[in-house]
């Protein structure tokens, strides 16, 4: 099998990619699973960002924005359920205001239409069990099914003559002439290669003799979802106020599309790429994770914070004393545990989170290093920026 562009990797930014690719150019999508958009993916919550948290200027804050009205025109013209039914970001107490302020004045400098401030009189309007002292109504915010955006990017490659193929994972990559990828589907050969692996992204880049200059550590998010008969608790979504101290925006409620609501995430260090238990345990992964340049640095910084969520972790009781703080009316019983996703989030050497999206190009290729949220939101508009740059790179 013989392309003019082989991406590795079939999440929806691979596949994206791979879309603003084909038409132009022989591709082929490589996906090591069985299915499509198996990973991030396919175990995120869901929410269609709306741009309030990127720093202004960044590439976060300029593709979620264009890629959220992209990602809404997509989904209406497809046919694909998705609902921007808003979200309030709550402020519990005094101490968080200046936050929220500083959240709303960042939101109207990334161009954010429709943001409004509210009192506790407010935020009781849009979500009646929710408390807090002041909050922001976010009404670009919404919800879709992510596996289902993913499979309609899959169908448009097809459709325009590109292929994609699952239980492909990459094994070697040599030179001979382009690039020989050996593949469980067989070899494959390609002029230029762009890697989007998500959660193995530095370890294809190392596979094919780059140095991507970060390492990938995986953090586990893990969900409760309220019980029947007390989703009438959430309206839509409800935040907190992010910790600037904290890389994660913290536990929040998230209505689904199918129904029923969430609670979560968390964020543990996963002791494993894909594990999506607690007790998911790899001696590589782990390995990995402490021997990576600058893990001392990063742990030792936020050890105190880092210990307190692996013991929200084990204790439902903290998990749902985090939730109460925006909705006090929720108990213990009101919950049961659900589904969890790992998030693959580049660190640097210097023991810091890569905070935007990060690209590392090479000699035929071009690597995805950091792709965090909101790049599903972002996904139309990173694959235009990731297909365009590779196009300039390749001589395309």
């Amino acid at each position: 099998m013989s392309f003019d562009v082989a991406v590795v990797g079939g999440g929806i930014v691979g596949l994206a990619t791979a879309r603003a690719l084909v038409g132009k150019h022989r591709v082929v999508v490589l996906e090591a699973e069985d299915h499509l958009a198996p990973h991030q993916t396919g175990h995120n919550s869901g929410v269609i960002h709306s741009g309030l948290y990127y720093k202004p200027g960044s590439l976060k804050a300029r593709l979620c924005t264009e890629g959220r009205t992209s990602l809404v025109r997509y989904c209406a013209e497809r046919g694909l359920p998705h609902d921007l039914c808003g979200k309030v970001v709550v402020a519990t107490d005094a101490s968080q205001v200046p936050r929220l302020d500083a959240l709303e004045a960042r939101g109207r400098e990334n161009g954010l239409e429709g943001l409004r401030r509210l009192g506790p009189e407010g935020i009781a309007e849009l979500e009646p069990h929710a408390r807090g002292v002041a909050g922001l109504h976010v009404p670009r915010t919404g919800i879709v099914d992510y596996v289902a955006v993913s499979n309609a990017y899959a169908d448009d490659v097809r459709s325009g003559g590109g292929e994609v193929l699952t239980g492909a994972r990459v094994s070697r990559a040599r030179r001979d002439g382009g690039l020989v990828l050996t593949t469980g589907r067989g070899e494959v050969r390609a002029r230029f290669v762009v890697g989007c692996a998500g959660l193995q992204a530095d370890r294809f880049a190392r596979l094919c003799g780059v140095d991507p200059g970060v390492s990938i550590i995986p953090f586990r998010g893990e969900y409760y979802e309220l019980v029947r008969g007390r989703e009438a608790l959430i309206r839509n979504l409800i935040y907190p106020v992010p910790d600037p101290a904290f890389p994660f925006l913290g536990v929040h409620f998230t209505r689904k599309l199918a129904g029923g609501v969430e609670a979560g995430p968390n964020a543990v260090l996963a002791f494993r790429r894909e594990g999506y238990s607690r007790t998911s345990f790899s001696v590589r992964d782990s390995l990995a994770i402490l021997g990576a340049p600058g893990f001392a640095t990063f742990a030792s910084r936020h050890l105190r914070m880092g210990l307190g969520e692996f013991r929200r972790s084990f204790s439902r009781r903290l998990f749902v004393a985090a939730l109460r703080e925006l909705v006090p009316e929720l108990g213990e019983a009101d919950v049961v545990p659900a589904g969890s996703g790992v998030r693959a989030q580049a660190m640097n050497r210097r023991g810091e989170l890569v905070d935007d999206f990060h690209l590392v190009e090479a000699d035929r290729m071009l690597h995805v290093l950091n792709a965090p949220s909101p790049a599903a939101t972002a996904s139309l508009a990173i694959g235009r920026v990731v297909a365009e740059r590779a196009e300039k790179l390749f001589g395309l």
